[in-house]
């Protein structure tokens, strides 16, 4: 079982398309984008807390860990 939550967020459809579009340019599901977009939020503003995990890694798992 993933120690990672799960989180509901409500955006502007709008926005939800325009972070589609961009998640989509670089490669990456809109969760993994989001993500990323909030450790670098984070980051930027000396609040990434040390004890946070590295993010998850893309791809397919390998075969027999799923």
């Amino acid at each position: 079982m993933s120690s990672r939550r799960q989180v509901l967020l409500r955006v502007d459809p709008a926005v939800h398309d325009a972070l589609m579009r961009w998640a989509d340019d670089e490669y990456r599901s809109l969760n993994a984008h989001v993500e990323m977009l909030l450790r670098q939020a984070l980051t930027e503003a000396g609040r990434m807390p040390k004890r946070a995990g590295p993010p998850p890694r893309s791809g397919r798992p390998p075969a027999g860990e799923a």
